[in-house]
Formats: structure tokens, sequence, C-alpha cells
């Protein structure tokens, strides 16, 4: 029971507190504490009251005075009690709960008083490794319990001792300062836990540990884990966050590797004991590529016939011959589904001795393909066209500019050329959209000068190859459409609303008609594709970059060599989807990688103004680009500055933080 008068046990701020009952109300005790406070406390705040009641007479300072020595002599008998040679004695009798007065006198040995039981209570508070106070009752634990807790207080042990080695060590991360193994030997580790925690904030395994290590090592900015990781050079000053983040496969499987080491490349005579696949290594032909491509997967070749026609070869690397559907390899490249290219080098669908060496278009290499025969009359008019595996032999390797350098004089790319102009046309006359904005490319080799410059893509050497590329996907797309197998199509919609026609059209009017494309599809049966003018589209002219096109090869091979469909439309739509599905997280990690090298370019620009073209304005924004890197930013419209569409402004770069992916400008 508790009285006015009562000296009471209550815990506040984690600590033991004594307090003197001044008065009670209905559901309040008012009572003066040790530190001389007035303070009210609910009766389940109490933890023990004393049976001695103290007289109301004494002065507040003097009251204060005895609440302290009472507090003293409670804490220093708290500290004598041993509670393991109490808990041996009774941690197997029957049952497990216990009173107060019981312990306390069964450790005393004899009555106790009130500085005795609140003291007794302190240490049961105080080392809650043999009893717990429950409900007004101790309870023993039991040996199992007491083992168990044990165990958990070597492990907070354990943490703590490496908490505090792992916040010195980073600490001399910091500074530049050598960590040796002695000094930090869970180092792997903890800078794991640390990477996963800038990865993956509060959902990361360890983040309460790397807070708590951060705090304690005085290391709080905003992106202080990202630093030391590049301190710790574990991670590239520009690590790749996007990619890390993404459950994206960089480093291939070890039954890949093993796999990719064994193949080598077919001899003729291996290739050519397929009595459907041609002999055309006699031929003239060329890759045309960007000049740091080296994983070629499409050659070309032109020539008149006897007749006066001109017959075209589009030659795609047979990936299908060295990568069968039950490979590992090919589960795989289903994970991936693309390569993934970035300034800083790139991520191959398929292993390097294999994208780049085995099923590479190399010159002077005997090397397997899916063959387009296309010939077609002097205006460019489709005569007939036939799909063959075939053996070839590249004997140019050009680059796109050495390619336009000789457009005008090289016979061969005389006619391709002829070929693009025709091959174009007829596809603008059926409504195709060119909507080619320049390729942005950015030059990293000097991380503290980063550059960027925009590169054509409609000079006539691309084009040939953009043309003869569309050109090969519609025939196989109308191949397989026309035995009525199942595939992987590609198809568009027409546009919300058409604004351009034609080929002449300024970089603004692409850039507003990009923004009313429908969505394209993938779909397991043919459809319209409006935006190349087409009745049916596949991709098949990729197979070492992208797993459609692998899928659409094998499909096509088994098909013109006799087989039948190797894929039914079921499994073609089960492919459909997980296509669309990697091919969202592949878009995203390159989209989020080529806005941070966008914005580590402009970086250093923070506060100048730069120019941008007003590509829309509506009513609450204004859509610009930025003119030298094509960098899509909007504003609200400012009345005191009317724009239209068209009109070149200079807007300020307020604020560029690559890291935190903020890009904010000012009119």
């Amino acid at each position: 029971m508790i009285f006015s008068g009562s000296l009471i046990e209550f815990i506040d701020g984690g600590k033991f507190c004594c307090g003197h009952v001044t008065g009670i109300t209905d559901k309040k005790i008012h009572l003066l504490n040790q530190n001389g406070r007035e303070i009210n406390l609910p009766e389940t705040r109490i933890l023990l009251a004393s049976r001695q009641v103290y007289p109301p007479a004494l002065s507040r300072e003097a009251l204060t005075a005895t609440l302290q020595r009472v507090a003293a002599n409670r804490t220093a008998l708290a500290a004598a009690i041993s509670l393991k040679e109490l808990w041996e004695i009774v941690c197997e009798e029957p049952g497990n709960e216990f009173t107060l007065d019981f312990l306390a006198e069964l450790h005393f040995g004899n009555a106790v008083d009130d500085d005795q039981r609140a003291g007794f209570l302190r240490a049961i508070f105080a080392d809650s490794l043999f009893f717990k106070f429950k409900n007004g009752s101790i309870a023993a634990h039991t040996p199992e319990q007491v083992e168990q807790l044990l165990l958990q207080r070597r492990r907070e042990q354990d943490k703590a001792q490496l908490l505090e080695q792992t916040a010195d060590s980073l600490q001399k991360i910091m500074q530049g300062l050598p960590v040796t193994d002695s000094e930090w030997p869970d180092r792997e580790r903890c800078l794991q836990w640390l990477c996963e925690w800038v990865l993956l904030g509060s959902e990361s395994a360890e983040e309460e540990f790397i807070r708590q290590v951060l705090k304690k090592a005085g290391l709080t900015s905003p992106h202080a884990g990202y630093d030391l990781l590049v301190k710790a050079k574990v991670w590239d000053p520009d690590e790749n966050l996007a990619l890390l983040k993404s459950d994206q496969p960089v480093e291939f499987p070890e039954p890949c590797l093993q796999i990719a080491e064994t193949l080598r490349e077919a001899t003729a005579e291996e290739l050519l004991a397929d009595p459907k696949r041609r002999d055309l290594r006699a031929l003239n032909i060329l890759t045309i590529d960007g000049s740091f491509t080296r994983d070629f997967d499409d050659a070309l070749h032109v020539e008149k016939t006897s007749d006066g026609n001109i017959q075209v070869g589009i030659h795609i690397t047979d990936v299908s011959y060295y990568v069968p559907p039950k490979s590992p390899l090919f589960a795989e490249a289903r994970e991936r589904s693309t390569s993934l290219y970035f300034p800083e080098g790139h991520i191959p669908m398929l292993p390097k001795n294999l994208s780049l060496d085995v099923c590479s278009l190399i010159q002077g290499k005997l090397r397997p393909t899916i063959s387009f025969l296309v010939t077609l009359a002097k205006d460019g008019t489709l005569i007939h066209s036939t799909i063959v595996p075939a053996v070839i032999e590249v004997k140019r390797q050009l680059s796109y500019r050495e390619a336009d350098s000789l457009i005008d004089r090289d016979p061969d790319l005389m006619m391709l050329n002829v070929v693009r102009q025709q091959l174009r046309q007829q596809r603008i006359d059926k409504g195709a959209l060119l909507l080619s904005l320049p390729d942005v490319n950015v030059d990293i080799r000097d991380r503290e000068h980063i550059q960027v410059y925009l590169s054509p893509v409609d000079t006539p050497s691309r084009n040939l190859v953009s043309e003869l590329m569309i050109l090969a996907n519609g025939l196989a797309a109308n191949y397989l459409a026309g035995q009525e197998a199942p595939g992987l199509f590609r198809s568009q919609p027409p546009p919300r609303k058409r604004l351009i026609a034609g080929a002449q059209n300024s970089l603004q009017d692409i850039a507003r008609q990009r923004r009313f494309l429908s969505r394209g599809e993938l779909t397991s049966h043919p459809k319209p594709h409006s935006g190349l003018g087409l009745n049916s589209y596949t991709t098949i002219t990729s197979p070492i970059r992208r797993f459609l096109d692998l899928v659409m090869q094998h499909q096509l091979s088994n098909m013109i060599h006799g087989r039948g469909i190797l894929f039914s439309g079921e499994e073609c739509k089960t492919f459909a989807g997980i296509i669309q599905q990697k091919l969202g997280r592949a878009n995203a990690i390159r989209q989020q990688r080529n806005r941070y090298w966008i914005l580590r370019y402009l970086q250093p620009r923070e506060g100048q103004r730069v120019k941008a073209l007003v590509v829309g304005v509506g009513p609450k924004r204004v859509n610009l680009l930025l003119c030298d890197c094509l960098f899509d930013v909007d504003l609200p419209p400012n009345p005191a500055f009317p724009v239209e569409p068209g009109d070149t402004v200079r807007l300020q770069l307020a604020r560029v933080k690559p890291l935190d992916n903020i890009l904010r400008v000012e009119w």
C-alpha cells in the first residue's frame, strides 16, 4: 500500500529514483524526488513503496537530503548483491516466480528492512541475467534462458568492440591514414555492410550498426558512406549506383564461363556440313559500325545482277549456332535481355569471348550467319528475297566516318547509298516517322573535365545501316507471319497527334513529335508498326546484344532449315513478358547512369547560363532541351519572359547535384 509519507522507488530516465509521497489523488501520486523536484506519477510507475512512513514535518531541504542518503545506501546495497548464488539455489525450484520479500530474505538471511528490499530490487534491474521483475513478482530464468542471455551479451560485447574498431578505422580512412588488418580484422565485412547501407538505406540488414558507427566516427555528412567507400577504394569516385541498386547481373556464372571458354571458331568444313548453309565466302562483304565497336553482329554486301537489278546481302551473325536454347548461356542471356553500354564501359549479354570474338563478324574470320539475300529493281522495288544460313568472311571493316568519306567514290557504298535513299523514301511514303535526335556522347577520359558532344545519326552511312537492318527485320517478320508462325513482334499504334512528315524536320519538331508517340508493344503475333511504316516488324539483327533477336534467330533458323517452329505461341508470350520486365530494368539503369554523367558534366557550370531550346509551352510548364547535351528540363512559365516553341533561351543552372540526382534551372 502507498500512503502519504511513504518512500517509493520508480525509474526516471532509465535510472532508479527515490521519492517521498506528499499526497495521493484519484490516479496520481504527488511526490518530492531525491533531486528536490515535485512531480506527479501514475500509480503504475511505482515499483516499490516503503513500509515505514516518514513524517511530513521535515523541511524540504531535510527531506531531500534524507532521500539522497537513502538512495545512496540502496545503490550500495544493490552493488554488493551477487544474484548468481541465489539463482543457483532457486532455479530448480518448481515454479519460477517468487515474491520480492522471499528472495531478499533468502539472500540477506533474515527479515529485511525497506532499504534491503529496495536494494535487492535495484540489483534485479541492474543485472537481468538471472531474474526478471514482472507484475510485482520476480521470475527466475531457466538455465537455458540464462545461457541464451549470456550468448546475447557476448554478441553485444563483440558488437560494441566491433563498433569501436570500425569507427576508429573509418576516421583513419577519411584522413587518408593506413589501417592494418590487426587494427580492423573485420574490414571486409564492415565495408560490405556500409555498401549495403548506402544502397538500401533503412532496408539494409545492419542499418542501425552503420548509423551508430558513422555517428561515433563523427561522419554525418549526407554522403559520408559514399565518400568512405571511395576513400577505401571499394568504389570508384563515380560508382554506378543505379547498377548496384538493381539486380542486373554483371559477372557471369561459372557454368556460363566454362561453356564459353570451350567454344571455338567453327571451321568451314564443320559449318558446311549443314546442307542448308550456303558458302558466301567469296562475296565482298563489309561491316560499318562505330569507331569503338568490337561486337560486330551485322555485315553487308551489294552487287549488280546480270539483268541490271541489285542484290543486297544483309548478313547477321548466327549466334544460335553457338548458344542453343537449353544452354546456360541462353538462360543467362534471357536474364540480362540486353547488353548495357555506359560511358565507362559495357556489360555484355554474352561472355566477351563470344560477343567480341567467336560470334563477332571480324575481318578475315569465317563466321556462320543468317543471311538475307534481297533482289531490288533499279527503283528500289523489292523483287525477291530469301533467308538462308550461310558462311561468310568479312573483307572490310569500316567505321561510320570512314564509310561517309568513301560513299561518293566507293562502288559498293555508292550502290548501297542509292538503295538506302530508296528504302527510306518508301517508308516515308507509307507514313514512317523519322525521329532521330543526335547521339549524346559523354567523354569521361578526364574526369575533372568531362566533355559532351553530339553526333548526328542521320549521316549517310548510319542511315544506310539503319535502313538495311529495318529491311531485314521486316522481311523476317513477314516470313514468320506468312508461315503463321508465332514470334516476338514489335508494333506501334499511330501517334496520338501527328506533327511532322518527310525527312527534313527540325530538332524542335522531332522533340515535340516524340512526346505524342504511342507506346510500342511486343506481341507473339504481327501487328502494324506505324513509326516505321511497316505492316509487321521484329528485330533479329543484333543477336549478340539483344535476347529478343536471339530468340527470333532461333525461331527463324529452325524454320528455314525445314524443322518447323521451335518456340510455341505460349513460349513466345512468356519470352515477351520476361523481355519487357528485364528491358524495363536495364533501361532504367541506362537512363539513370546517362543522367548522372550529364549532371557531372554540368556540375562545374553551376551558377552559369546555358542555351536551351523551347520544345513546348503549356499553361503550367515550359518544356526545354539544353542545347549542348539534349537534356530535358521544364520550368513554370515566366509572365515577364514569354517564349514560343522553337525559341532559344538562356537558363541559369541554379543547382547541380549528381549524387542526389538534382538539377534545378531558373529563368
